[in-house]
């Protein structure tokens, strides 16, 4: 099999496209549901790879899509986590002819032999992205409590072991079929806590890639708009070692993201963020940006996450993921 250079990294792959003029082919096993639609919409919109379809009547038919899985460069798999699991034991049982795999479900976010799909995670992910065979998708949530954590801990401002809370707000979007159809019949409330068992499915990869070593209290919550999200951390800065400003909570992740990438950190004292922030300004991108919120008097500070849960906590993620995967 030939191999692809991309980054400085050498993976192996069914054939290479980069310059090549061939276009790769993506089957995506999920195509109706949410995330699926959206990845499905960039790809047509790109141009940059053929996606194979499978007979609607037969899409749960092992035989079809193992099919359109030898067929393909890569799949995406947009299923529920047991389904996904079973999905990456059909695509395994074609041995060398195996595709590679971008899992959008939770089922392999924390599992081993698994690359955790958040490009800007830290230097070098985008090429261990490259050339990874297994790549898993993050979730929503999760990429913007990451994002937020990960630089903290690193720099040494935030112990892996103190007490975080995660306070977070969704389109309705995120919740799946049920929650939109209730949602657009306005059926559902103007805005609701829930996962108030804490034990959302996100967490594990929040502990696990925010380099966190006790296990975060995070409350998600969902309003009446379709998408957009926020994520936000509060932080008593003299309850913190370091005992640090908001400066340094700004350093900290400029330091980490640097600039031109699809994370950004907004300017301390960004006019546009005069002590408030809305959900939706990022929609339909895939972009994610900081803010840093802070009463130097009071010795708090919010530091905010902004994000299209169906764009960098979604769809608009696993595009990039599949760039990376296919040099295209």
């Amino acid at each position: 099999m030939p191999c692809i250079i991309f980054s400085g990294v050498e993976y192996m792959s069914g054939q290479s496209f980069a310059g090549s003029g061939a276009r790769p082919r993506v089957f995506i096993d999920g195509e109706a549901g949410t995330t699926g639609l959206g990845i499905r919409t960039r790809l047509d919109e790109l141009g940059l790879v053929e996606v194979l379809s499978i007979d609607p009547a037969r899409r749960k038919d092992p035989d079809a899509r193992r099919e359109l899985m030898a067929a393909a460069d890569l799949i995406i798999l947009c299923l529920p986590d047991d389904a996904a699991r079973e999905a990456v034991a059909l695509a395994g049982s074609l041995g060398a002819d195996a595709p590679r795999v971008l899992d959008a479900s939770t089922a392999h976010r924390v599992a081993d032999g698994w690359t955790y799909g958040f490009p800007e995670l830290d230097a070098g992910q985008a090429e261990a992205i490259a050339g990874a065979r297994l790549v898993a998708n993050p979730g929503c949530y999760a990429t913007g409590a990451i994002a937020l954590l990960r630089p903290l801990v690193k720099a040494g401002l935030l112990p892996a072991d103190f007490p975080v809370s995660i306070n977070a707000v969704s389109g309705y979007s995120g919740g799946g079929k049920s929650m939109i159809e209730d949602y657009e019949a306005a059926r559902a409330p103007a805005f609701e806590l829930y996962g108030l068992g804490l034990t959302h499915k996100h967490v594990p990869e929040i502990a696990a890639y925010g380099l966190l070593e006790r296990r975060p209290i995070f409350v998600p919550s969902v309003g009446n708009f379709r998408q957009g999200m926020l994520v936000s951390i509060p932080l008593f800065l003299d309850d913190l070692p370091e005992r640090p400003t908001a400066k340094d909570l700004h350093s900290a992740f400029t330091r980490h993201y640097g600039t031109g990438g699809a994370v950004t950190v907004a300017s301390l004292d960004d006019p546009q963020t005069p002590g408030r922030i809305e959900a939706l300004t990022l929609n339909d991108t895939n972009a994610l940006d900081i803010h840093v919120f802070a009463s130097e008097a009071q010795r708090q500070a919010v530091a905010v996450a902004r994000l299209d849960n169906l764009g960098k906590g979604a769809s608009g993620a696993a595009v990039q993921n599949l760039r990376l995967m296919l040099g295209v």
